[in-house]
């Protein structure tokens, strides 16, 4: 009797974890850990991909299920969906792996019953494939059609589709369902310098410019990769490095970034700044700072603590990327889609109203305070801030060039959108106090 192989056994275990609400990232290096490579690529792959595409495999999978998806033993359900994914989704695997590794994953874990549910299962899925006529039709049921095929919860489809028309609704939908890219950022050269260092070892990067200083890496190659020969870079998304440029730090000024782990913007700014300060409530997320800050010898103070109670006084410019529902890195984290709920959204914008009144406590007169999200939703983003000058009259948004004009709103705010963009979502506002 065949055994399932570890890469799928380790997709198996990442995937149940993240349905108990663990995050897909962590759950998979642990899973994974003892993985040999070749393995752990495919399990990535495999478990990433599978949750990206859960909510169109489950429409598939329950076609073929007559007692509902709900019903079934939460592993077993699992199994099918990791299965319907390599055979619908990993050309790589041929049809009869997919089947019989599954049966096989099936049998181990639950018997002879589950075993004998998942070959017939896979099989009529095999069948059927995943033809355009087995979906809702898009100009039909827009929604319908972005929650299942497009694999989105139906309750933040609906949220996009009183935001965007149809069409732009689709390209979010298929731009979080993609593969993401790998990002780094240079800081101690300038991007096509930092191209011709890793070209010599081999390394495939190029730089993505619109503003940014990012270097997209190549198929294949890992940020780790690019730090043993450009240890002086940091890993970043595009959108995360507009955010910085358009903070447009002062050069000569204090700066404290309040929930700064794993340090991305603060250590982007801090070339600029007299001083900057890394403050996270998370003592083990600072301490991925910290080592962010000596490989790329940049010196920065950090210290542990609640945005909502900043143990500072008189700071020029205060950083706050404030806790968010992060609709806009669902490619990036295709498990976020899934754990969010409309109460998410409610818990998340009172956490941040509490960190911005708190925040703009510490900024001296004629400073700056530079709000960011990686979330979409305007409670959040646009509304939050609206919020925040109501009740804070000594404040006002201040645009800035830093950036191309493309990404700011009428008002001078940074709206990234994957749609548009290619990259993560991101949202900021600079907002200037009163001298």
């Amino acid at each position: 009797m065949s055994e399932a192989s570890p890469g799928r056994r380790a997709a198996l275990q990442a995937r149940q974890e993240t349905e108990r609400g663990r995050r897909l990232d962590r759950a998979f290096d642990e899973a994974a850990r003892t993985v040999d490579p070749r393995e752990r690529a495919f399990a990535h792959e495999l478990s990433f991909g599978t949750t990206r595409l859960r909510g169109r495999l489950d429409h598939l999978l329950a076609r073929h299920v007559h007692r509902g998806l709900p019903a079934l033993d939460p592993l077993v359900l699992e199994v099918l969906r990791l299965g319907a994914y390599q055979l619908l989704y990993m050309g790589s695997v041929p049809s009869y792996a997919a089947v019989s590794q599954s049966v096989d994953l099936a049998r181990e874990r639950r018997g002879t019953g589950a075993a004998g549910l998942v070959n017939a299962v896979l099989r009529k899925v095999g069948e059927d494939g995943d033809r355009p006529e087995l979906f809702p039709d898009f100009a039909g049921d827009a929604a319908g059609f972005l929650a299942t095929w497009g694999s989105h919860p139906r309750w933040i489809v609906d949220r996009w589709l009183t935001r965007w028309e149809p069409a732009a609704a689709r390209s979010l939908v298929e731009a979080n369902n993609e593969r993401p890219s790998a990002f780094v950022v240079p800081l101690a050269v300038e991007p096509a310098e930092a191209v011709s260092v890793l070209a010599a070892s081999n390394l495939e990067a190029a730089p993505v410019g619109h503003g940014t200083q990012c270097l997209r890496l190549g198929p294949g190659v890992r940020p780790a990769a690019a730090f043993a020969v450009l240890p002086r870079a940091i890993a970043q998304d595009p959108a995360a490095n507009l955010v910085a440029a358009y903070a447009d730090v002062p050069t000569g000024t204090k700066v404290a970034d309040l929930c700064a782990a794993p340090g991305g913007k603060a250590l982007a700014v801090s070339d600029r700044a007299l001083y900057t300060l890394a403050v996270d409530r998370s003592e083990p997320r600072l301490r991925m700072v910290r080592d962010n800050a000596v490989r790329t010898e940049r010196e920065i103070g950090i210290v542990v603590a609640d945005a909502r109670r900043p143990p500072l006084r008189e700071v020029d410019v205060v950083l706050l990327d404030a806790p968010c529902t992060g609709t806009g890195t669902f490619a990036r984290r295709p498990d976020a889609r899934w754990r969010l709920t409309t109460q998410s959204i409610a818990d998340l914008t009172a956490l941040q109203t509490q960190m911005l009144t708190a925040a703009a406590e510490v900024v001296v007169p004629g400073g700056l305070l530079v709000y960011s999200t990686c979330s979409l939703e305007a409670e959040e983003n646009e509304a939050q801030v609206d919020v925040f000058l109501a009740s804070h009259p000594d404040f006002r948004i201040e645009a800035t060039s830093a950036v191309p004009s493309q990404y700011l709103d009428r008002l001078g705010q940074l709206t990234v959108t994957p749609q548009d963009s290619g990259f993560d979502g991101a949202f900021a506002a600079r907002l200037r106090r009163a001298s």
